[in-house]
């Protein structure tokens, strides 16, 4: 149930997007031809207002909005090649500050009921951050490891060893390396229900007896500053999240594709994610669902072609140089970064699969 929820946000993240091109344009006189929930083949005509169709397509995947004349050389009235420069960078960039509006709301919202700290020096206001849950589970289990043989799996929560209560990593290679060479009692929680297994720990002065990479879940609340840290959130992680990008991008520039994998998830790997986090709790599929907007506002930005970063970037360039923008020369550019756009997707998809 989570994982489906989870898949309708993100879908509605794209409906975001194009609900803030859809207002700026309306609002600097563009026409807007369409308003498409799910991507075409059109499957039913909803209604037609003011000039605007209202359009259910066949695949589920976001939505999209279609304004009259689309192309910068466009002169037609009302048309989005015949509005000014200006008009034309509101509307663009409308969609990339819906998403960014979007996360800081999101994480606002999480920060009130508690925000999961998930990146080294996460933002928090310190006066106002309280924790309200702290727990260790199993990250992953080493092959062979007096954990993998008592039938530790990954995804347990580890409440105590030795009856002695776990809160932290820190504390979980304390106890084992107190314990090493003794057969220990440990408590873990699954689905719900506590578990206790007898663990003969190995006997490893510099730790690692239990066999087990451990995981934190911390959850930390804030009140008055919540709005606060939505923001700081938001931009903290645009920040790493540009970096990420940038970095995927010249990894691939270099031929170190699996590299560049590494560093962005498609939907095979979303899917994946949410999973896992399912299994967690929804403050945390609702944190990815904030991250994922924001890489929309990160990824628009860019001046790639085909993206809302790249066609101002095109329109703009060309005005520096002077030269028309013809309808032809538009279509062409912008073509040819979709096509190198859905090749890194596939890309994406097929090294998503094999992280499976």
């Amino acid at each position: 149930m989570l994982i489906f929820l989870g898949l309708v946000l993100f879908v509605l993240l794209v409906v975001v997007h194009e609900y803030g091109h859809f207002i700026a344009a309306r609002r600097n006189g563009v026409e807007v031809e369409e308003v498409g929930l799910g991507f075409p083949p059109r499957a039913k005509l909803l209604t037609k207002k003011n000039g605007t169709e209202y359009t259910l397509n066949w695949l589920p995947l976001g939505g999209f909005v279609k304004l009259k004349g689309e192309n910068d050389s466009d002169r037609s009235k009302n048309s989005f090649g015949a509005t000014s420069l200006w008009n034309k960078t509101k509307i663009i960039a409308a969609g990339v500050v819906m998403n960014w509006l979007a996360a800081i709301v999101i994480f606002g919202i999480v920060a009130l009921l508690g925000m999961p700290q998930l990146v080294e020096n996460q933002f928090q206001i310190k006066s106002d951050a309280q924790i309200t849950k702290q727990e260790v589970f199993v990250g992953a289990v080493e092959a062979g490891s007096p954990a993998q043989k008592s039938g530790l799996r990954v995804n347990d929560k580890i409440v105590s060893i030795a009856n002695q209560k776990i809160k932290s990593s820190r504390q979980l290679i304390t106890a084992t390396k107190a314990h090493r060479g003794k057969n220990v009692a440990v408590a873990i929680e699954r689905d719900g229900k506590t578990k206790l297994y007898q663990v003969a720990l190995k006997n490893n002065p510099q730790g690692g007896n239990l066999g087990v990479s451990p995981g934190e879940q911390t959850l930390v609340r804030s009140t008055w500053s919540a709005p606060l840290v939505g923001v700081g959130t938001t931009a903290q992680l645009s920040y790493e999240t540009t970096k990420g990008v940038l970095g995927a991008i010249g990894n691939l520039f270099t031929a170190r594709f699996s590299e560049a994998g590494k560093s962005v998830t498609g939907p095979v790997g979303i899917v994946v994610v949410l999973n896992n986090l399912a299994k967690q709790c929804i403050l945390f599929v609702l944190f990815l669902i904030g991250v994922r907007s924001l890489s929309f506002a990160v990824m628009n930005v860019l001046p790639i072609p085909a993206l809302d970063g790249g066609r101002l970037f095109v329109m703009y360039l060309f005005r520096i140089m002077k030269k028309p923008l013809s309808k032809k020369t538009e279509d062409r550019i912008h073509g040819t970064g979709m096509f190198v756009l859905l090749l890194f997707a596939l890309l994406i998809t097929i090294i998503d699969i094999k992280r499976i």
